[in-house]
Formats: C-alpha cells, sequence, structure tokens
C-alpha cells in the first residue's frame, strides 16, 4: 500500500495529494535550506511524483541543478520544474497582465498552469489606462474557459474583464505600485470590492494559486 506521508523530521511530504487534488504536493521554497529542499526532492523522485518549487530563487536553483540535471527554471516565476503533464483539455486558460511590472508573478500563474497539464494564452501589458489594447484582445480572452487576470496600482483591470465576459475570473492582486498601494493591499482590497460578479481573488503576489486555481477549473 502507497505511503499517506514520509517524515523527513523538518517536514511531512504529502504523497496521497495526487490521487486526492489530481497533482502532487507543490514546495514554497521560501524559508528552506537547501539542503532541505535537495531531501525533499529526492523523495519526490524516489516515489515518483512531479515535482513543482515554488519562490525558489536562482542560486538555490543553481545549487539543486548539480544534483537534477533535468531540473527546469522560470527566472521570471522563480519556479522550478522536472517536466510538464500532457494536455488532456481542449480548453484553454487566457493570462492577462494590467502591466508589464505583473509579468513575473503571471508567469508564476502560467508554469503553474503548463506543469499541471493546460493550455494557456497569454497577454501582457492590457492595462486600463488603453482601453484599445483590451478590446483588441477580447475575442481570444472570450474563448477561454477560465481566465486570469494580474494587476496592481489600482487594480481595475479584472472587475472590467468580468463585466465583459461569461466566464469565471481569477484575480490577482500585485505587490507592484507608488507608495499609496500599499505593497498591493489596495490592489487586494480594490479586487474583493469589485461589483462585477464571478471574480474570485487570491493573495498578493499569488501567481501559483491562481494558476493551482485554474487548473482545476479548466480540467473541471
Amino acid at each position: 500500500m502507497q505511503k499517506e506521508f514520509v517524515e523527513l523530521g523538518f517536514a511531512k511530504l504529502d504523497l496521497d495529494r495526487f490521487r486526492r487534488r489530481g497533482f502532487a504536493e507543490v514546495i514554497f521554497c521560501k524559508g528552506k535550506t537547501k539542503q532541505q529542499l535537495l531531501k525533499i526532492i529526492k523523495e519526490l523522485i524516489k516515489h515518483k511524483q512531479p515535482i513543482l518549487l515554488t519562490k525558489l530563487e536562482r542560486k538555490e536553483f543553481r545549487y539543486l541543478k548539480r544534483y537534477f540535471p533535468s531540473l527546469k527554471y522560470n527566472p521570471l516565476a522563480k519556479i522550478a520544474y522536472a517536466k510538464k503533464l500532457e494536455v488532456k483539455a481542449n480548453s484553454y486558460v487566457c493570462v492577462i497582465t494590467a502591466g508589464t511590472a505583473d509579468i513575473p508573478i503571471a508567469e508564476e500563474a502560467i508554469t503553474t498552469l503548463e506543469v499541471m497539464g493546460n493550455k494557456v494564452k497569454k497577454i501582457y501589458d492590457i492595462g486600463v489606462a488603453g482601453l484599445h489594447r483590451l478590446y483588441t484582445n477580447l475575442d481570444t480572452i472570450r474563448k477561454a474557459k477560465v481566465i486570469v487576470v494580474v494587476a496592481g496600482m489600482e487594480a481595475a483591470l479584472p472587475s472590467l474583464v468580468s463585466g465583459l465576459v461569461a466566464k469565471p475570473v481569477i484575480a490577482v492582486p500585485t505587490s507592484f505600485g507608488y507608495g499609496a498601494n500599499f505593497f498591493g493591499l489596495s490592489a487586494l482590497l480594490t479586487m474583493l470590492n469589485s461589483c462585477s460578479p464571478g471574480i474570485g481573488v487570491v493573495n498578493i503576489d499569488n501567481g501559483f494559486g491562481a494558476g493551482y486555481l485554474a487548473s482545476l477549473i479548466n480540467k473541471g
């Protein structure tokens, strides 16, 4: 019988998550040592589990790459993975950013989606300061099964997109903006207070969480 978890002393690695959730335990790297990450990856490989490492700095990736040459890295997203699951759904997820500064968080969502076996179409820099950019891409956005909208500053874009589509919108507030942005708090509150129904909001800079949720909807 498959173990439900393995005891590592510093962590209890959930081996049953793939069966329960459709994807293995994802490793949040911030706060973990290189040696701890090394042990976790060894266990994942030993038990034939997919590997997805979030918030991984480049220097930690270089260390792990010496032991696992097949490990791949998206430096913008700060995500590492071994391989991508096979894409089975014909539908796709559309990932949008309001501005260029939001791209790293969008890339975290995109890499998560691709590793979990989803088709993704990305559209960058179509914020509300130039609505013609949004309308030019509206057909692609409307054909997606679910839409991830990443925005900082005043974060009005998710409300605008939601008002134009009949699909669920996952809003991701980012910490990018001037002082009154309060490191993403103003963007988060704008999204939570949206008057447009059909919007779900994840935490500040949580591209991974948005990608994971979008994958569940896209494959559902």
